[in-house]
């Protein structure tokens, strides 16, 4: 497998090129991948929208994950280009949410539990020409489908308390049209908002600083909801 040019840099992986259909995401940090790659495969077997897989066998390193190669731009260009409204984009990371947990847990017993993303974001989320595709599953788990509804709402929040952050008054937007939409699916209480938040300040990807505006963004949640 040859390694192409570097595609893009987060916060724990690059993407390299393959060839013009697969990447390869690969995490700095030394994560074991496999999980990711069980929970996204079983998730398409499901008819949900996350890229191909490339196959894994003893040979793979763990590290790594070969995904089909996507055409588009990510939700939050396309919000901050103004080629998607926040009402729009609310309302299609709502519904990526809600089916998401039409899907039953793939482990838990518990018939409330579901597959959640637990980093769903406009960044999150490629706009292709056959549709939007969820990305990066790292932090996915199993549990109730409020917590994707507050952990989602909580980054959100953040960006919108960010004073360095350029597009703070548009995620402020964002965040205001989809909260509607989560009150319609359930909502968000008190008690998943504040485990988001424990969660969200425990991210080792989090700076000091991020961490610092957690409670800020809780506190918009609140404001916004009541």
């Amino acid at each position: 497998m040859r390694i192409g040019e570097l595609l893009g840099a987060g916060r724990s992986a690059d993407v390299y090129a393959l060839d013009e259909n697969w990447v390869l995401r690969h995490y700095r940090d030394g994560m074991d991948a496999t999980h990711e790659w069980m929970v996204m495969s079983y998730l398409r077997a499901h008819g949900y929208p996350v890229p191909r897989l490339g196959p894994r066998d003893a040979g793979t390193d763990p590290c790594d994950l070969v995904l089909q190669r996507l055409n588009g731009p990510t939700m939050l260009k396309s919000v901050l280009a103004g080629d998607l409204s926040a009402a729009d984009a609310a309302a299609m990371l709502a519904g990526l949410l809600a089916e998401l947990h039409t899907v039953p847990a793939r482990l838990s017993p518990h018939p409330e539990d579901r597959i959640l993303h637990l980093d769903l974001h406009p960044d999150n989320v490629m706009l292709t020409d056959r549709g939007p595709v969820v990305i990066d599953w790292s932090n996915t788990r199993e549990g109730v489908p409020a917590a994707d509804r507050a952990m989602s709402s909580l980054i959100l929040a953040q960006a919108a308390v960010d004073p360095l952050f350029p597009a703070s008054a548009g995620a402020r937007s964002l965040l205001g049209a989809l909260l509607p939409h989560f009150a319609a699916s359930g909502g968000i209480s008190a008690h998943h908002l504040a485990e988001a938040a424990s969660r969200r300040a425990a991210n080792p990807t989090m700076s000091p600083r991020e961490v610092a505006l957690i409670g800020r963004a809780a506190s918009l949640i609140t404001e916004l909801t009541t």
